[in-house]
């Protein structure tokens, strides 16, 4: 995993972690931490999340494809 898919795993980690408080306490933690859901800083959080999970959804798929090469793969002997 590289660098790029480190920070893009740990912007979606926020963004759920933002969602659950949504979900549970109707409570925007991004929103109270930046001044407002329509503040600039909020967006630019917003986005960088959003982009972060395109980044995870090739992730997904990258991973499956490594597993599935490891299963059949035969050993070298």
């Amino acid at each position: 995993m590289n660098t790029l898919q480190r920070i893009a795993l740990t912007l979606t980690i926020i963004g759920a972690l933002n969602w659950g408080l949504i979900g549970l306490f109707q409570f925007d933690l991004v929103a109270a931490m930046f001044g407002g859901q329509d503040s600039v800083i909020s967006r630019i959080v917003y986005i960088l999340v959003g982009l972060a999970g395109l980044i995870n959804l090739g992730l997904l798929f990258k991973t499956w494809n490594e597993t599935d090469n490891r299963r059949t793969a035969t050993p070298n002997t």
